[in-house]
């Protein structure tokens, strides 16, 4: 038995040995439940749609989310809500894909808001994990596998919320729309990139939308919990790395080799280095955590540019973290390698990925320029993958405001932070219409569980998908009482 990384305890030996399929009781008769016959267990109900939506296997590529988008769909309109199924691009290698949709309607006193999920995983290795990552086990007080948290997770919390919203008497000040998209892992461009070009009817001139991208980081050791609002995120520039030379049999090497070029190029790009700039969002993500920081790191959290310019000890400690680093420089990482497809064949070209993730307000171009003048080789060529410009949203609105009356009531001394990510969502597509995009979803995530997302053991606690639902009602609550 393979030991539940990052997590310990009874429980965990319990979950890898009696791997149960749903909660006790839990199980729900999809199609037979209907507005006449309502959920009566949210948390179980939960959990066992959880389960189900990890069964579907949607790693990405190709995707698949067809049937998990139909799923969905299903649950809302057993509930008597609003909802569609609604066909994207179908892309190259998949015909199944889809998005689901669903809307519980206000009174039309102010704009909408969406909940916005995605519906596919990126892959898991199998023999990485305590139980197959895709036999959605529900035990011990969790749901484990690929997607309970990133995103299949969301997208349950968010289906919950459009459920509970529905039996309420008095309906919110604005409609609330469900938003469950396909293709998020590979950049979005058929699946929310697609719905923002193609079907804006869907998005009703909405103001708001909530998606992944932060979250609730449980206080240890007597800290606070931090809220941490997504409010900007670092922008991809991934770009192809080939490189060109003579082929033939490797038996004997010749000087320009494509395969020791690519080598001698992306050795040149591991060791270059990047600047340190300090955003304003950044700058600002800091200052409300000084509070909260070492007291040897409160000033330097307050004036984070200053201190990572004249303080060579606060900077070492900070640039330390690769979290906080990668907040405060562009990043560039090497993945994908590809050579000659026989050990004895030296091929006439090679290539390798980059993973470069540059601050607010940059651009992929000029980073890709500089890429090309560190390697400072006519026999290398760069290409880009996938570029698109980042944008924030303010932090001084009624939506924000609702989550910081919200943490004050149920979670009280909670610090509550606009933060930048070092990920990207699909959340750029709406910040491009104009539309206010937090990454916020409402869960207490020890960092061990964390590193869950596109990792082993990836895991939510059903009272997390308990807590998250009834959070994220109580901000809907307080957004519609601010009037705006």
């Amino acid at each position: 038995m393979k030991c539940f990384l990052g997590v310990g305890g009874a429980a965990l030996a319990l979950l890898v040995a009696f791997s149960l399929p749903s909660p006790a009781g839990a199980v729900w008769p999809f199609g037979r439940a209907g507005p006449d016959a309502p959920i009566e267990d949210l948390a179980a109900a939960a959990a066992e749609i959880l389960s189900r939506a990890i069964r579907m296997d949607t790693t990405n590529p190709p995707g698949n989310e067809r049937p998990l988008a139909r799923l969905l769909v299903d649950v809302l309109e057993d509930q008597g809500i609003e909802a569609k199924l609604v066909e994207t691009p179908k892309g190259v290698a998949t015909e199944g894909r889809a998005a689901a949709w669903g809307r519980v309607p206000g009174n039309g006193r102010a704009r909408p808001i969406i909940l916005l999920s995605h519906l596919d995983t990126v892959p898991a290795n199998a023999s990485e994990w305590a139980v197959e990552p895709f036999s959605g086990v529900v035990g011990g007080g969790y749901v484990v596998g690929r997607g309970a948290l990133d995103a299949k997770g969301v997208a349950v919390v968010h289906l919950m919320t459009l459920v509970e919203l529905a039996r309420r008497e008095t309906p919110l000040d604005r409609d609330v729309i469900f938003l469950a998209t396909p293709d998020e892992e590979t950049g979005g461009r058929d699946g929310a990139g697609w719905l923002v070009a193609q079907r804006k009817d869907l998005l009703r001139d909405a103001q708001y939308l909530l998606t992944e991208g932060g979250g609730i980081l449980a206080g240890n050791g007597g800290a606070v919990p931090v809220w941490g609002v997504s409010v900007a995120e670092k922008s991809p520039c991934w770009l192809r790395v080939t490189a060109r030379g003579t082929p033939g049999h490797s038996s004997a090497p010749s000087a320009d080799a494509a395969v020791p070029r690519l080598i001698a190029a992306l050795e040149r790009v591991r060791n270059m280095q990047t600047d340190v700039r300090v955003t304003p969002e950044v700058q600002r993500m800091f200052e409300e955590l000084a509070p909260y920081a070492a007291e040897e790191d409160r000033e330097g959290y307050a004036h984070l540019s200053l201190g990572l310019a004249v303080d060579p000890r606060f900077q070492s400690r900070f640039l330390s973290s690769r979290g906080r680093a990668a907040l405060v420089r562009n990043t560039v990482t090497i993945t994908v390698l590809e050579g000659a497809p026989r050990t004895n064949v030296a091929p006439a070209e090679a290539y390798a990925h980059l993973d470069a993730r540059i601050l607010p307000g940059q651009r992929c171009d000029v980073f890709a320029n500089r890429i090309r003048a560190v390697i400072s080789d006519p026999g290398v060529e760069i290409e880009p993958i996938l570029a698109f410009p980042s944008r924030s949203s303010p932090a001084d609105t009624p939506l924000f405001d609702a989550i910081r009356a919200t943490a004050a009531e149920l979670d009280p001394g909670a610090a509550v932070v606009p933060r930048v990510i070092a990920g990207f969502t699909d959340a750029h597509y709406f910040r491009d219409l104009g539309i206010v995009a937090y990454g916020f979803v409402p869960r207490w995530l020890p960092p061990s569980e964390s590193r869950g997302v596109h990792g082993p053991n990836e895991r939510i606690a059903i009272q997390n998908l308990d807590r998250g639902v009834k959070t994220l009602v109580r901000i809907l609550e307080h957004l519609a009482a601010s009037r705006q």
